[in-house]
């Protein structure tokens, strides 16, 4: 800080406890405040009074004040009563007084004082946005007499009286996404499970040839490691929650997949089961799902001499069967990159994706309890990811496409169709989630920044919203906990990073 604005600071402190200087004028000193006579001010520059954001009241009267900068007052959010008379202004800049959304009073004698604080609304130059909000309620609440104002924008507010505008309170809220984490490990997913009211993540690091298992610490507000599965080459961890089971699926390039179970006595996740894999020879993802309570799981191949395989829990003691096993063999030599479970009109679908072809979709018949082919979606092509969504009751899916557009399907007349295509060179996931009532979607790139989309009800399409940045994403996995959202994004070539959706007022 310089010396000059210590001592603008430390002449602030002085003035009183609201910070008030005298007018050589006869006033009342305000309710709330206890004035003296100062003349030390010659000049108010930007932020000086930042630390004095309870202050209700400020008189600088009689002072020798000539200069008023930018963003002034800025640090007085709760400042009603503004006096600047007696004073030998020279100039004001054009947002002196920005961000005094609560002032009801203003005295200064040079008219140019009064007019900056509403220039905008000069030549019906008004603009009825979000950013000038607070001026619009400081106009509509006044005690001052000003002429009627019109907005010149945007759109459709242009030409429309400014009291006759109605400011809904939610109006100008938004929200905004900020890096609350980064975690030092390389990783290709993030799964997300709950237990016990505690929040763990299980992240797949082939570079570490481990499933490192995160816990969220409730007093440090971020993730710790709590566990560490060893493996070789580890491409995938899934975990599934059945019974008294907590279970980990790790797929591995390496030395067949495994399931582990958390043992309550070591406090850690040991070997339960080996998986048989032999017609998988190049696991990409995995994806559980529960129907007719059964649980399953497919692991995807994507070597072209892979099939991909559909597994089943089994809990018979008696015949010593307890874990998955291999219960249908699916789609072959296809390099299948990711799978997606969905329910639609009271059936079951299994859509599976490919390097290769076309993206495919399952039905699972009730007569033979098996999958059967059910047709392909069609224009979509060298799909590396899947995920399936709902907004307002209606089914789509995100298909992420490396080169090329990802595409924005449509469950329309008992078929998917194409109604947003987004660039998205590099991307290897394209991953919706909802926070509140607002639906997003994180598409992630290999050579730029990551992008953030965020759902127009009024186009039913998805607008870019932000630029996130990490370094090769794999995943983006959303998880709310201690009433905070939180986005959780793996990376192959970095760090993995956790990022925070927070709630803002544009208005301010």
């Amino acid at each position: 800080m310089t010396s000059t604005r210590q001592w603008l600071l430390a002449s602030v402190a002085l003035l009183c406890v609201c910070g008030a200087v005298e007018s050589k004028r006869n006033f009342k000193c305000p309710s709330g405040c206890s004035c003296t006579k100062e003349s030390i001010i010659s000049k108010i520059l930007t932020e000086v009074f930042i630390y004095c954001v309870f202050f209700r009241c400020r008189l600088l009267n009689a002072n020798s004040l000539t200069t008023i900068k930018d963003d002034a007052f800025s640090g007085l959010p709760h400042l009603e009563y503004l006096f600047i008379e007696g004073n030998k202004i020279e100039m004001i800049t054009k947002n002196a007084f920005r961000g005094l959304r609560d002032l009801t009073h203003l005295k200064c004698a040079q008219p140019d004082c009064i007019m900056s604080y509403i220039r905008d609304l000069r030549g019906n130059s008004f603009q009825c946005i979000c950013d000038n909000k607070w001026l619009m309620m400081w106009l509509k609440n006044t005690n001052a007499t000003v002429s009627d104002v019109f907005c010149a924008g945007p759109g459709d507010m242009k030409g429309k009286r400014l009291n006759d505008l109605p400011i809904p309170p939610g109006e100008c809220i938004s929200t905004d996404f900020v890096r609350h984490q980064s975690i030092s490990i390389q990783s290709m997913s993030a799964d997300i499970f709950a237990f016990k009211e505690d929040i763990y993540v299980a992240m797949a690091a082939p570079d570490s040839n481990s499933c490192v298992v995160m816990e969220w610490d409730h007093i440090e507000m971020n993730f710790r490691k709590f566990d560490n599965i060893t493996g070789k080459s580890v491409v995938g961890c899934k975990s599934v929650l059945i019974d008294d089971h907590i279970l980990i699926i790790v797929t591995q390039l390496f030395g067949g997949s495994h399931i582990y179970k958390f043992d309550n006595r070591q406090n850690k996740f040991t070997k339960f089961q080996t998986i048989e894999v032999f017609n998988i020879s190049k696991p990409n993802d995995i994806e559980v799902f529960q129907m007719d309570r059964e649980w399953y799981f497919v692991i995807v191949d994507s070597s072209k001499a892979g099939l991909s395989t559909l597994y089943k829990w089994s809990d018979q003691p008696d015949r010593n069967e307890t874990g998955f096993y291999s219960y249908q063999f699916l789609h072959e030599w296809f390099r299948d990159t990711d799978a997606e479970f969905v329910e639609l009109d009271g059936k079951s679908y299994l859509i599976l994706t490919s390097r290769s072809q076309s993206p495919v979709i399952y039905l699972w018949n009730k007569s033979t309890l098996k999958f059967i082919f059910h047709g392909e979606i069609p224009h979509v092509d060298d799909v590396v990811a899947v995920k399936a969504f709902r907004v307002e009751g209606e089914l789509y899916l995100a298909m992420t496409c490396y080169i090329g557009d990802s595409k924005i399907l449509k469950w329309t007349n008992k078929q998917f169709t194409e109604v947003q295509a987004l660039p998205s060179r590099g991307a290897m996931i394209l991953q919706p989630f909802t926070f509140t009532d607002k639906h997003y979607l994180a598409l992630g790139s290999d050579y730029s920044f990551s992008q953030i989309y965020l759902w127009d009800v009024e186009t039913k399409t998805f607008h870019k919203f932000k630029d996130i940045y990490v370094q090769s994403p794999r995943s983006f996995t959303a998880v709310t906990t201690d009433r905070r959202n939180f986005i959780f994004s793996s990376s192959f070539k970095g760090k993995s990073m956790v990022f925070e959706n927070i709630i803002v007022d544009l208005s301010l």
